[in-house]
């Protein structure tokens, strides 16, 4: 993406820390729930569309940053790599 018009976008880096980026997020998440999918993922457009989710979004330069603050993906929009992370998750709990 390119940037437009000046604006500065807050995203976070692989600490989970805010910085100014002139260039949008390429995904979007959830601080409470340490969530990460697609821009376009149908349940977080459902989320924003009730209005509660907006305060705890967050927005991440690109996928291997996501995982690197501690968030997870997205079931709906990632479920293959929802289901690699779930059997990691469950092959390191054995």
């Amino acid at each position: 993406m390119t940037p437009s018009n000046n604006r500065m976008y807050t995203l976070l880096d692989a600490d989970g820390r805010p910085y100014l980026s002139p260039t949008p997020g390429g995904y979007g998440g959830h601080r409470r729930g340490r969530i990460y999918g697609r821009l376009d993922c149908p349940s977080a457009l459902r989320a924003l569309s009730r209005g509660a989710y907006r305060a705890h979004r967050v927005f991440f330069a690109d996928e291997p940053t996501a995982i690197s603050a501690g968030y997870r993906p997205c079931a709906v929009c990632l479920p293959e790599r929802y289901a690699a992370w779930k059997a990691a998750r469950h092959n390191n709990s054995q």
